[in-house]
């Protein structure tokens, strides 16, 4: 199985941005430092920040400082990306903007309330894709 952590700021902000926007099934909560979630059957781990540990000696933990910056971001396969960017933004997610078609892909982008980049994607015609590379 594989779980993506994600690191916050505000831990009861973030479970209620992840069970009510997303609609990930909560799992467990572990003190006041994690949650667990089941996302379509990825776990996604919500933690707050935190220092450097024996088994991590020069890591530090921390909820992203610079939005603009990504190094990372999460990408979410729908069969129609105007129906789910219409649900999540009912549901409160505020998107970068509308749902733009490349062609080949429908996408749009937001962010969770620590500025997490989520992608939401629809793939046009995937199979012609396969086939053209």
């Amino acid at each position: 199985a594989l779980t993506h952590i994600l690191v916050v700021s505000d831990l009861q902000k973030a479970k209620s941005f992840y069970q009510d926007v997303l609609g990930a099934s909560l799992y467990g909560e572990y003190g006041d430092t994690s949650i667990v979630f089941d996302f379509n059957g990825a776990w996604l781990l919500i933690v707050t920040g935190g220092e450097p540990t024996k088994d991590k000696p020069d890591v530090t933990f921390a909820a992203p400082d610079e939005p603009e910056r990504v190094s990372h971001s999460v990408t979410i396969r729908v069969p129609d990306c105007q129906q789910a960017y219409e649900i999540l933004k009912s549901r409160g997610a505020e998107f970068l903007t509308k749902p733009v078609n490349w062609g080949y892909e429908i996408r749009a982008f937001f962010r969770d309330p620590d500025g997490h980049l989520f992608e939401i994607s629809q793939v046009e015609n995937i199979e012609q894709n396969k086939d053209d590379t």
